[in-house]
């Protein structure tokens, strides 16, 4: 399974997938630090975590299988959401609380 394949398995079989630097415990940025805060404060309990710190090929992949060039990626459902930025926004709008449920 190539880099793609795996992202891609990854974010279709889990309902709620982040790609962070660090884990949920330890993040080790403030962006995935605050990424993880607002989902817990969403009430995600089942939260699927990908360190890229510790696979450069996912953390180089993630951001061709997004187009999107930085970390924290959020993926609901298969789709994705977003960066820390437009998590944090969707938040404070009630979306993401909808897009949870």
């Amino acid at each position: 399974m190539n880099t793609q394949e795996l992202i891609k398995d990854q974010v279709t079989k889990n309902k709620v997938v982040l790609y962070m630097k660090g884990s949920p415990d330890f993040p080790q940025c403030g962006f995935s630090a605050n990424t993880v805060g607002i989902l817990k404060s969403c009430g995600v309990t089942e939260l699927f975590t990908v360190n890229v710190l510790e696979n450069p090929e996912i953390r180089q992949g993630i951001k061709e299988y997004a187009n999107w060039p930085t970390i924290p990626q959020l993926y609901i459902n298969g789709e994705f959401i977003g960066g820390s930025d437009i998590v944090t926004e969707m938040h404070q709008n009630g979306e993401l609380l909808k897009l949870l449920k």
